[in-house]
């Protein structure tokens, strides 16, 4: 190579130009599907179209759902055909002490928790998801983004049962700055398939991942996005394949946590 084009390429990777971040396994960026509160929506809308794009999604469980205990061998086909099922506790506390948090029942109050009942219904939906999944490494996702009990980080008392916790905060970060104990999130609703790409690139642009929030797809949740604009997302990430990594929270977890201990 000349030295006018070593200089060119010198020139060309200072400016973003020549060389893409391969951070992730390989790729420019990750991004991870997941699905809050075992929705049927998710068995009947999701899971479909994620297998027939041959993609994988994280669906966090909510123990107590009736979706859960109604639709058991489902869900166990669900984790056979390769997508992840994580925890999302057993009764989806959340802290009606917050503003705006009026709807919160006080059976589920997270403020009215303490720290050992907290701890014991995590645990207890580990062991129902093992019985689904036959699986001993997990992700967990906390209900409403909420990480204290007055004051307290609950997750701390077993942090050591997952892989990663997944939270709300949506922040674009390098891959040695992610917190394991709380993922960055971008939650979605009412959003458009080129929202949601805009926000991939962004991410690529910046040597990120992004983890997508879904609720209600096609229904089923007040945070919703339409049918059509979740599949359009999919088609997106499976014609720039060469691109993204499209790991389930579990697998870039684990990524994460071997790279950063390096």
């Amino acid at each position: 190579m000349s030295f006018k084009n070593i200089v060119l390429v010198i020139a060309l990777t200072i400016n973003g130009i020549g060389f893409a971040q391969t951070d992730w396994n390989g790729k420019k960026c990750a991004v991870v599907l997941t699905y809050d509160d075992a929705l049927n929506e998710h068995l009947d809308n999701v899971v479909l179209v994620l297998n027939d794009y041959g993609l994988k999604g994280t669906f966090y469980l909510i123990g107590a759902s009736p979706v859960v205990a109604n639709r058991l061998e489902e869900w166990r086909k669900v984790a056979k055909q390769g997508h992840e099922l994580g925890n999302h506790t057993l009764n989806h506390p959340c802290d009606g002490s917050q503003e705006n948090r009026e709807w919160v029942p006080a059976e589920a109050d997270l403020s009215r928790y303490t720290v050992a009942r907290a701890v014991n219904e995590i645990k207890a939906t580990n062991a129902l998801l093992k019985a689904i999944d036959g699986k001993d490494k997990r992700t967990f996702a906390y209900p409403c983004g909420d990480l204290t009990i007055n004051d307290t980080l609950f997750y701390k008392e077993v942090k050591n049962e997952f892989v990663a916790a997944r939270g709300v905060a949506s922040v674009y970060a390098p891959l040695k700055e992610i917190d394991l104990n709380d993922v960055y999130a971008f939650g979605e609703s009412g959003t458009t398939a080129g929202h949601m790409i805009a926000e991939i690139e962004e991410a690529e642009k910046k040597g990120s991942c992004i983890v997508f929030i879904f609720h209600g797809v096609g229904g089923g949740h007040p945070l919703n996005i339409d049918i059509e604009e979740h599949r359009k997302l999919l088609d997106y990430l499976k014609k720039h394949k060469k691109d993204i990594w499209v790991p389930t929270m579990l697998q870039l977890g684990e990524y994460i946590k071997e790279k950063q201990g390096k």
